[in-house]
């Protein structure tokens, strides 16, 4: 047993540790280190241990994305894929957060990233999870966020163009069109890709994807001029969708923004209880304000309902969402919304 003087590869200060440790710190930074004893015996330097920040980072993503801060997690998951490039999660997620913080004008660039990321995230999930029920919960999830930032997507470019005057609209609508069918698209080859890299054992979420994609496109079909090609698009996928459940049946040509808390009520267990009342009229008071608002109510109209019933008996998915809303109702209490019985409004 001996002492070996050695660099820091952080700080590259000079120290000196007990060449029997596998591990030790830095004197100058504190980083904590790993003798590599080949590399050792040649330069003298040693590597960074970072499970310990990589452990860390994953806590402070996890969290931001549980709180809904989606510039915290989009940060903490971009240092993430630096340090483990191989990690679906990080891979998915930054992705998901640069979309979901993109501008109205980015919406089309925004989806196309996130169709591009689907094929990398699913064979990363096959390829580094053996356990057939961890796979599957990591999919589910996948498929869960895709549903979501399409149907942001898509409400969002759709409450712009809506919005857009009459007069001028008419220029708008080939954009339209091509920005909300790239929106689509996300859940159109997201469930492709499913069935490519997992097979048919996965085909009940690939059509969970293709429900909600055909929904957009009926949205969509009114302003498309071949609108018949459009339509036999519309059955294969409907067909394909029956194929895996049986019961489905394919949606009206649009989507009302009218119903029901169906993720809060499917956590709750009660539509008319006091979170869910907090929740009802924080959504009538303030998100119904404002564009925005009335776009994300809109796109949680058009997934909650397929969420909850593909998702809805699944631990992961009311653990998920009973954190964040618990959180929610006690800081909307604490400003001041109530929860007394309600009645919905009309906007």
């Amino acid at each position: 047993m001996g002492i070996i003087s050695l660099n820091c590869p952080n700080c590259g200060a000079q120290f000196n540790m007990d060449d029997s440790r596998e591990f030790g710190y830095c004197n100058v930074c504190g980083s904590k280190v790993m003798i590599d004893r080949m590399v050792v015996e040649h330069t003298g330097h040693v590597k960074i241990d970072s499970t310990d920040e990589l452990n860390n980072l994953y806590v402070l993503a996890r969290r931001a994305r549980d709180d809904g801060n989606s510039t915290n997690a989009q940060k903490y998951y971009e240092q993430i894929i630096i340090k483990a490039p191989s990690d679906w999660e990080a891979n998915f997620y930054t992705v998901y957060y640069q979309s979901m913080n993109c501008k109205i004008a980015e919406i089309g660039l925004a989806a196309i990233r996130m169709t591009n990321c689907e094929s990398t995230v699913f064979n990363l999930i096959k390829n580094n999870i053996h356990d057939y029920s961890e796979k599957k919960k990591a999919v589910e999830q996948v498929v869960a966020a895709l549903i979501s930032i399409s149907l942001m997507l898509f409400s969002s470019y759709k409450e712009f163009y809506d919005g857009i005057d009459a007069m001028i609209k008419d220029r708008f609508v080939q954009q339209y069109a091509n920005n909300c069918s790239l929106c689509r698209d996300i859940l159109y080859l997201g469930g492709e890709e499913i069935i490519s890299v997992f097979g048919e054992d996965f085909g009940a979420l690939a059509a969970e994807c293709w429900k909600v994609g055909v929904a957009q496109h009926n949205i969509l079909n009114g302003v498309f001029n071949d609108k018949s090609s459009n339509a036999a698009v519309i059955k294969l996928y409907n067909e394909r969708i029956k194929k895996y459940d049986s019961s489905y049946v394919a949606p009206r040509t649009n989507m009302s923004s009218d119903g029901g808390c169906y993720v809060a009520t499917c956590v709750y267990g009660s539509y008319d209880c006091p979170q869910v009342w907090t929740l009802r009229r924080y959504r009538d008071d303030t998100l119904a304000s404002t564009w925005y608002g009335r776009a994300f109510i809109r796109a949680y109209y058009a997934v909650s309902p397929t969420l909850v019933k593909g998702f809805g008996n699944t631990m992961w998915f009311k653990t998920m969402w009973q954190g964040k809303l618990d959180r929610m109702v006690k800081r909307l209490n604490a400003e001041g919304v109530a929860d007394t019985p309600y009645s919905d409004k009309k906007w």
